[in-house]
């Protein structure tokens, strides 16, 4: 796999992965149905989502070459980029009227 196909595989398994936990309201997935979900469940799945992002991310750059190190600002600026690719699994969990509300 060269470069560029790594980063557009990582980039759709964080839009992926970011959305997901507006989408499921199964307690990690696979746990027992809760409705309505907690939003302390909703971002303890986000959390742990974005951690296997970053491991996908960390592993596809092993396989290609030397894995860098990184420093704080990578991890805070990597946080924000997937709280942002969730805003749309937000919005349709959280700001959408449902169909009888005027």
């Amino acid at each position: 796999m060269d470069q560029s196909a790594a980063v557009w595989l990582v980039l759709l398994a964080a839009v992926a992965a970011a959305n997901l936990p507006y989408f499921s309201e199964r307690v990690l997935f696979f746990g027992p149905l809760q409705s309505p979900k907690s939003v302390a469940w909703r971002l303890l799945e986000l959390v742990l989502l974005a951690l296997a992002c970053l491991g996908l991310g960390f592993a596809l750059e092993a396989r290609i070459g030397q894995r860098q190190p990184q420093g704080w600002e990578f991890y805070a600026a990597a946080a924000c980029l997937f709280v942002t690719l969730g805003f749309p699994g937000f919005v349709w969990r959280y700001l959408r009227r449902g169909r009888h509300a005027d």
